[in-house]
């Protein structure tokens, strides 16, 4: 179907992807879409058009889920081979999870995805997120709660955590797509006359992503486009990148220095409170992270602590995430905290008995 929009030029396609053109080699994430059919058209012009220039390796992961995806792979091979660029198709294997199966299908392709490219030892992959991307990412976190750190939306490039590309070097995930429009990228293929595949998921209603996506046209109808959620996530990250800055500062005014692995990471508690709520939330965040071993910090627990922090008028001890956290005196203490039963024995709470326990849930589940 016709679009409005201009293809994109080859000077904009340059433009793009000039900040990579010193690598040694890069991989592209193309599943045969519009958007990242879109990438790989773009970056084989981009790199025929040099003397000198990364080696372009497309890898397309089949996540076992539809029927059709082994054929759309089989596809962007063909494509490719016509480019000039090197092709691999890469499965997710294993069971899949009956919930939050979009979120797994993610984790596994970006884990293939990092694989590829630490075989070839190329230290950056390209995804073909775009500014309509960015403002359904916005949206999804806006409905989820998310604190400024997630309405910054998505960066231009990040690392990926876990993986690296030779010894300490770490694999960063760039998306050179990030502020071009859907429709223009759409408008590119068909000038070439280049086909694409179209993923039924994306209009799956069970999916949240997909729901958003039927509202846009509304939200834009009163003012609310995507380049609105995406110029509001920039500005988000503008302040994320000021309010990490202090965050930064407020450390090594309070608690300076390396900090032990298990703490205790200690600060003054009059100078604490004086901080700003915002930078206070998250170097206690920081604190609790650093010193827990029960994984992420959920913003909303976090934000209870703080609060009770905050207005607490005498000792309190509280745990979150693996972490003891004690005011008392002229201190906040921030530690590992210990064992279960151990905890329970010092507060003089009796231990629990796991048959007990499961005893307990099996009454309460009928």
């Amino acid at each position: 179907m016709p679009t409005a929009e201009h293809p994109i030029r080859a000077d904009e396609a340059n433009a793009l992807f000039s900040g990579l053109k010193n690598l040694r080699g890069l991989i592209l994430a193309v599943s045969g879409g519009p958007d990242s059919t879109a990438l790989m058209v773009l970056a084989a012009r981009w790199v025929k058009a040099r003397k000198r220039a990364p080696k372009l390796v497309a890898v397309t992961v089949d996540h076992r889920l539809r029927p059709a995806a082994a054929a759309e792979a089989a596809a962007v091979g063909r494509l490719a081979r016509r480019l000039g660029i090197a092709h691999r198709t890469l499965r997710w294997r294993g069971k899949k999870p009956k919930s939050g199966l979009q979120e797994a299908a993610r984790n596994a392709r970006y884990g293939l995805l990092a694989e590829a490219a630490a075989r070839a030892g190329y230290g950056h992959i390209l995804t073909a997120h775009t500014l309509d991307d960015q403002a359904e990412t916005v949206l999804f976190r806006l409905a989820r709660g998310s604190g400024l750190g997630g309405l910054a939306g998505m960066a231009y490039a990040v690392p990926l955590p876990g993986f690296s590309a030779s010894g300490e070097e770490a694999i960063f995930l760039v998306r050179p797509l990030l502020h071009i429009a859907k429709a223009r990228l759409i408008a590119t293929l068909e000038a070439a006359g280049v086909a694409f595949s179209e993923d039924p998921s994306n209009r799956d209603p069970r999916f949240t992503r997909a729901r958003l996506r039927t509202l846009m046209p509304a939200l834009a109808h009163e003012g609310l486009d995507a380049r609105g959620l995406a110029r509001l996530a920039a500005r988000m990250r503008r302040a994320e990148s000021a309010i990490e800055f202090a965050v930064g500062a407020a450390r090594a005014a309070l608690a300076p220095g390396p900090w032990r692995e298990r703490g205790p990471v200690v600060f003054d508690a009059a100078r604490f409170a004086n901080l700003p709520a915002e930078v206070g939330l998250r170097l206690l965040g920081r604190a609790v992270a650093h010193t827990g071993d029960e994984g992420p910090v959920e913003l909303g627990k976090l934000e209870a602590l703080y609060d009770s922090l905050r207005l607490a008028h005498s000792r309190l001890r509280r745990t979150l995430a693996g972490a003891l956290i004690t005011l008392g005196g002229d201190h906040l203490t921030v530690e590992r905290a210990p064992a279960r039963s151990a905890l329970a024995k010092r507060r003089g709470l009796p231990r629990r008995n796991p048959a007990m326990r499961k005893q307990r849930k099996g009454r309460f589940t009928k």
